[in-house]
């Protein structure tokens, strides 16, 4: 049997104060993939190679994540936006989907936001960005205090037992080579605190959910049923606040349902991709 693999090329991209990493793989409509704090460009190994042959799939490291290079200060999640539209520019992607984790959020609810009607659809896997959970609907809302201490005990627990939360128990219980995989790519980024960038995030946290309605884009949230770093229920408290958004659920994911059930995930994100807009 002949068998051609879909071209690759990486390269990086130069911005006034770093240089971006990035990785394009296939050909076809485009699909750009927004990583995790945890994570880089190879983190979406598992997406890349499913939808490659039937898309271009971009995969890059957003700024000071292995190998892009960090300004003097850090990264900052405010810029991520505006490194991704020149990415988008520069490859002359035009119109595209957008599929983010976690951290991934903030740059694909900004970019949305920044370029109405350039996103055809958006993948919000295990986050909601820059909309501020603490503006949802009740009874979530009410539910929301609790939960964060909750999973800040169990977030604690499982660091006293060498597990990163983004994968939690169950993965490096069932899945111990794919723990040991993530642990190994969060590694390769270093150089700056990553807690500065968290807490940066959290000042961007202000948008209500309706805001994202003017990003004109079809929404699809995926969330882990198991997650204990953003609250699963946000994204069905949000969905009914944006036109075109739905949300499905894997219930024994947890933070990294692209990394730990990646067929389930990719099967939720071709179904989406196959939906009139």
């Amino acid at each position: 049997m002949d068998f051609t693999a879909p071209p690759r090329q990486r390269q990086m991209l130069d911005r006034p104060d770093c240089r971006i990493a990035y990785e394009v793989s296939g050909s076809g409509p485009p699909i750009v993939f927004a990583h995790g704090l945890g994570g880089c460009y190879m983190s979406w190994w598992q997406q890349v190679a499913y939808f490659a042959p039937r898309h271009t799939c971009v995969s890059f490291s957003h700024r000071g994540f292995f190998p892009s290079t960090a300004p003097e200060g850090g990264p900052d999640p405010r810029e991520y936006a505006n490194d991704l539209a020149a990415l988008v520019d520069h490859l002359g992607l035009g119109d595209i989907t957008l599929v983010c984790q976690s951290m991934g959020g903030w740059t694909g609810v900004e970019y949305a936001l920044m370029r109405p009607g350039r996103v055809r659809k958006l993948v919000l896997a295990a986050t909601t960005g820059s909309l501020d959970p603490r503006q949802m609907r009740e009874p979530e809302r009410g539910r929301l205090a609790g939960w964060a201490r909750d999973a800040a005990e169990a977030r604690t627990a499982m660091l006293g037992r060498n597990i990163l939360p983004a994968c939690g128990p169950a993965m490096a219980e069932a899945q111990p080579a794919l723990h040991h995989l993530y642990a190994q790519m969060d590694k390769l980024t270093t150089g700056f605190d990553k807690e500065a960038v968290r807490a940066r995030m959290g000042e961007m946290r202000r948008r209500p959910p309706a805001d994202l309605a003017a990003a004109g884009c079809q929404v699809l949230f995926i969330a882990g049923g198991r997650d204990q770093v953003i609250a699963p229920f946000a994204a069905e408290a949000m969905a009914p606040e944006i036109p075109g958004s739905r949300v499905a659920t894997i219930p024994a994911a947890g933070h990294s349902a692209y990394f730990e059930h990646a067929a389930t995930f990719n099967a939720l994100v071709e179904a989406f991709l196959a939906e009139p807009a």
